[in-house]
């Protein structure tokens, strides 16, 4: 008895002495004091500001038909630039709402407005909800009935995507692709233009190949890592996405190229046929891009333009020639 009193004391002590080398537990950070202001700024952040420059696809079509600097335009289309925005931010407010006791334990998305307590969740969906509402019923009364079922339509994609899509293999790819082709639309819809069917197959193409390439950088870049992004991060491979950029592209560039070689029976007055000529600066920056894609650091599409050199002066080339096509010079 009396030699085990000591063991057990060690046993004890050498217990303490390991509980206090333990690392102190992490509490959660307590939620941002809140002011108007603060709260302001949080549904600012929420809308993703940075993503709004994907909405300049809406003068696409417009600018193919050389009609973006015509007088009814520029009022139309600045009108539907705004209210896609104001449809993506309620989409994103939404989306943060529902997913916020989720990126609270994510180690990037817990800083997003809604997860860390700065933006109410009910006041989050409250905002997307008036949002949703109120630019198709703008878009109605200010644009034409046709861009707000197109926006209505695009709503309904995006929340279905949020709650359910968005786990389904392929389906996932084609929701956020159909997103890109619906702003593209949406330009000649306001305008009343007819759209060409190698616009439709270059501009919804074009998309998916910029789609799959992002997804086949994440998967790279997670490859042997836990704590996938996205919910089917895990179940495609990188072959299959591999695959399906490189189809991508290579449909992109055939639809483009048939454009610029259909002269629609009327022989070109320009100085030098830059429909034609368009195509080289057109497949170089395919080609730069899947260099991006191919290494797996193809992020956000404006962020792998905008930080290659390289590729924004070919982007430059090639919106000059375009432009000079389209104008007839």
């Amino acid at each position: 008895m009396t030699e085990a009193a000591p063991l057990a004391n060690g046993a004890r002590s050498q217990e303490t002495a390991l509980l206090d080398q333990r690392p102190p537990e992490r509490t959660p950070a307590p939620p941002a004091q809140r002011t108007p202001a603060t709260v302001l700024v949080g549904l600012l952040r929420t809308a993703r500001p940075k993503q709004w420059v994907k909405n300049l696809l809406v003068v696409a079509a417009p600018a193919a038909a050389g009609e973006l600097f015509t007088r009814p335009a520029i009022p139309r289309l600045a009108a539907v630039f705004v209210l896609f925005t104001a449809c993506a931010a309620a989409v994103y407010l939404v989306n943060d709402a529902r997913d916020a006791d989720a990126d609270r334990a994510h180690p990037a998305k817990r800083h997003r407005p809604v997860a860390a307590g700065q933006v109410p969740v009910p006041l989050a969906y409250a905002v997307g909800g008036v949002l949703g509402v109120l630019a198709p019923a703008a878009a109605a009364w200010l644009v034409s009935p046709a861009v707000a079922a197109l926006l209505t339509a695009y709503l309904g994609m995006q929340l279905a995507y949020c709650v359910s899509l968005k786990r389904v293999l392929v389906v996932d790819l084609v929701v956020v692709t159909t997103g890109f082709l619906m702003r593209a639309v949406s330009g000649g819809l306001a305008l009343g233009i007819p759209l060409s069917r190698w616009f439709l197959i270059t501009t919804g193409f074009g998309a998916l190949f910029m789609v799959a390439a992002k997804r086949y950088s994440e998967a790279v870049q997670m490859a042997g890592k836990a704590g996938a992004t996205r919910a089917l991060l895990t179940e495609y491979t990188t072959g299959y996405l591999r695959f399906v950029w490189q189809l991508a592209a290579g449909v992109a560039v055939l639809g483009y190229c048939m454009w610029a070689l259909e002269e629609g029976g009327l022989p070109h007055t320009s100085v030098l046929p830059w429909r034609q000529l368009s195509m080289v600066a057109f497949v170089l920056a395919v080609l730069r891009y899947a260099v991006f894609a191919d290494r797996g650091a193809a992020g956000e599409p404006e962020d792998v333009v905008l930080r290659d050199r390289p590729l924004a002066v070919i982007g430059l080339v090639w919106l000059a020639m375009y432009g000079l096509a389209v104008a007839n010079w």
